[in-house]
């Protein structure tokens, strides 16, 4: 079945930005190991950042900078990804490794070079999962901007007396990760 492309390119990404917000505003947030991601900021650096895919869904909420550029699949999931992340005010590069990779990775170069934090999940789009795919570092080594490992992670603080869950995963998680330089 398609959708109106108004309302993929219009209502979608208007509706997942306030999704977003509102699980965000549901959470008790904690932040751990930002400290070299602040430091680089204040003095004025740029950075990648990096995180896994699957785990984009609270990303736009953890970003800590200015002006960053996220790689986005030119595929149709990824032009709803891309509509959302707009109305975050994130700038968006199109191409992955199956589709527009070389063009894509000239044109985060240039706006890494340009001042721009840029994002990406370095395993790619068909894995393998957890697996840093080559781009990521070939990124870091023609910008020289340090890569920095993010995650988010959450737990669940209430659940019912007799051990069943509770149905909402996100009912006060915290947690957002940062590491330590890996690159640069």
């Amino acid at each position: 079945m398609d959708v109106n492309p108004w309302i993929t390119k219009t209502v979608i990404p208007r509706v997942g930005y306030w999704l977003i917000r509102g699980l965000g505003k549901t959470m008790r947030w904690s932040v751990k190991g930002s400290e070299f991601v602040d430091q680089l900021y204040g003095e004025g650096k740029r950075v990648i950042i990096a995180f896994w895919h699957g785990q984009q869904l609270m990303m736009p909420l953890a970003y800590r900078g200015n002006v960053a550029q996220i790689l986005i699949s030119q595929h149709r999931d990824g032009e709803l990804i891309c509509g959302i992340m707009k109305q975050f005010g994130f700038g968006a590069v199109r191409g992955s490794t199956t589709r527009g990779g070389s063009v894509a990775l000239r044109q985060l170069i240039r706006l890494g070079k340009s001042g721009a934090d840029l994002v990406v999940t370095p395993d790619g789009p068909k894995g393998p999962r957890h697996v840093v795919q080559k781009g990521v570092i070939q990124l870091a080594q023609a910008t020289g901007l340090p890569i920095v490992p993010l995650t988010f992670a959450c737990s669940k603080k209430k659940s019912f007396r007799v051990g069943i869950n509770s149905c909402c995963l996100f009912l006060f998680p915290e947690g957002v990760l940062f590491g330590e330089r890996l690159s640069g």
